[in-house]
């Protein structure tokens, strides 16, 4: 636990690094450690790129504004919020819990809880179901205490981000853990960087880029400064 947390600590935006080459090894236990991030109905959400040829890595680069980050990692992973993946996802649980040997109840439970899920998830089209089901779902609220599902396509994309977002810090821990450095970076252009991946703007939403890589000797950091626990923090 305190190697943990020392690596939380420790975690720092690293702004350049040294020209280092990663693994496949250990580049398999960030990307793994990244997709064992908790999602909502363990739906995974999301895709990760990771960027480490030359002339592929240059481009992204460019794509991210040429920040000195993006410029001298050793690798570049970037991250997409994914709705289009939901069904496919649940059919690829579903299969593995029969090949597992799940009991028949169990995996009728599923069945219906994926079933369901989808349902809610559908904003149909130009969002006229998502529409309907908010109202649906407000009039219930107000005599009954219930959560608002993601209806409309934005939410879909905002409840995404949210798993996606948990994924990278996974990631950053891990290649902290592992005695590499990284830089999440929200500057990019999407749009550019959307179709340099071949992802669809109706189902893909690029998070943030993360600059992994070893820091360089050169690169000094400043004091770092964290408001204080009792200015974040409230225990009722």
């Amino acid at each position: 636990m305190n190697n943990i947390l020392e690596a939380i600590m420790h975690r720092r935006a690293v702004k350049a690094f040294e020209p280092i080459e990663i693994s496949p090894e250990m580049r398999e236990q960030i990307l793994n450690a990244a997709r064992h991030a908790p999602s909502s109905f363990n739906m995974q959400p999301y895709l990760l790129f990771w960027v480490e040829s030359s002339a592929r890595k240059t481009a992204v680069a460019k794509l991210c504004l040429g920040q000195s980050p993006a410029e001298t990692a050793s690798a570049l992973v970037v991250a997409v919020a994914d709705i289009g993946s939901i069904s496919a996802t649940s059919q690829g649980q579903l299969a593995w819990m029969r090949k597992t040997g799940f009991s028949d109840d169990k995996l009728r439970d599923y069945e219906r809880t994926a079933k369901i899920g989808r349902i809610i998830f559908m904003p149909g089209p130009f969002g006229i179901f998502g529409a309907f089901k908010w109202t649906i779902f407000r009039l219930i609220n107000l005599w009954k205490t219930i959560g608002m599902p993601p209806v409309s396509r934005q939410n879909l994309f905002k409840w995404a981000t949210k798993s996606t977002s948990l994924a990278c810090e996974n990631l950053m821990i891990a290649a902290e853990a592992l005695g590499l450095n990284t830089c999440p970076m929200e500057g990019f252009d999407g749009r550019r960087l959307a179709k340099f991946l071949g992802l669809s703007l109706r189902y893909h939403e690029i998070v943030m880029v993360i600059a992994i890589g070893k820091r360089s000797s050169c690169y000094i950091e400043s004091p770092r400064w964290r408001r204080p626990l009792e200015a974040t923090v409230t225990v009722l």
